[in-house]
């Protein structure tokens, strides 16, 4: 015998294991790091539940009590009064009446919008010379998450009154502004978009399956364009096309829209062509 056998523990290898002898874990933050994370987190938290409060005001309740802000955002009256100090500070609310209106900072940033958002600044030439020639009625709306929105209108005449005008989200499976968006999106997101739009209740996307869905929105994306009748607002025609950026990623489209017997005066494949050349400007200025 030349000596005791090794344990197994002993001969167990240790190529793993640093110079002192301690196994090697995750990498632990400091103590006050996490907490500064966890700090930073709670503050983003509660600023998105500040501004989410905006949403709470629309055209049948335009003035809100901070009891019924709190209400709406569920919250404490009492945080809810920390809020609108907070956004009235900012200009974002104004005291009115007992309560809070939107305040002069939205006002700004519409303005803003309108004169800046490089969707809009590309498209309004295209839009005045589209709706110039055919006298009719031109939309640019937007995709914005979940959500499409009139953002800019070009009207060759009196402003026509519309059940979706500016600034009001549009249905998401109705009507050709918003049909001529989605048709261009990854199937992927599209997907989620009608089973998130059906698990809350959505009228529109309860009443077709996905299949059907998908089957319909290929052949607008084939045809590059949109053409309904009286979806959104009765008597009215809609003829879309899709918008892309520079990495062609669809971001909105062009809608010519009129009354139903006007359009039928205009030929009908002339205007289908109008309507793309012009959105296919717009996506050529935002290259």
């Amino acid at each position: 015998m030349h000596g005791k056998k090794k344990s197994a523990r002993a001969r167990r290898p240790t190529a793993d294991l640093p110079k002192n002898g301690k196994r090697k874990g995750a990498p632990k933050k400091p103590v006050l790091q996490v907490a500064e994370d966890d700090e930073k987190e709670e503050r983003g938290s509660s600023l998105s539940r500040m501004l989410s409060t905006l949403r709470l005001f629309s055209r049948t309740e335009p003035v809100l009590s901070a009891e019924r802000i709190g209400e709406g955002a569920g919250v404490p009256t009492s945080t809810a009064y920390r809020y609108v100090k907070q956004l009235a500070n900012a200009g974002l609310l104004v005291r009115w009446k007992g309560g809070f209106a939107l305040g002069p900072r939205i006002i700004e940033l519409d303005l803003q919008m309108r004169e800046c958002d490089p969707a809009i600044v590309a498209a309004a030439g295209p839009m005045r010379e589209l709706s110039s020639q055919t006298g009719l009625d031109v939309l640019l709306s937007k995709i914005y998450g979940r959500s499409v929105i009139t953002v800019h209108i070009e009207s060759a005449g009196p402003s026509r009154r519309l059940n979706f005008g500016r600034g009001r989200p549009l249905p998401l499976f109705r009507g050709s502004s918003s049909r001529a968006i989605i048709a261009s999106l990854p199937a992927a997101r599209l997907r989620r978009l009608h089973q998130d739009s059906q698990a809350s209740g959505d009228a529109d996307a309860l009443a077709q399956d996905w299949d059907a869905l998908y089957e319909d929105v290929l052949k607008i994306r084939k045809s590059g364009y949109c053409l309904t009748k009286g979806e959104l607002n009765s008597g009215i025609e809609g003829i879309s096309a899709p918008i892309f950026d520079a990495s062609r990623t669809v971001i909105g489209s062009l809608t010519l829209i009129g009354d139903v017997e006007r359009m039928s005066l205009l030929r009908e494949e002339t205007l289908i062509e109008l309507v793309r050349k012009a959105a296919g400007s717009v996506s050529e200025r935002l290259e």
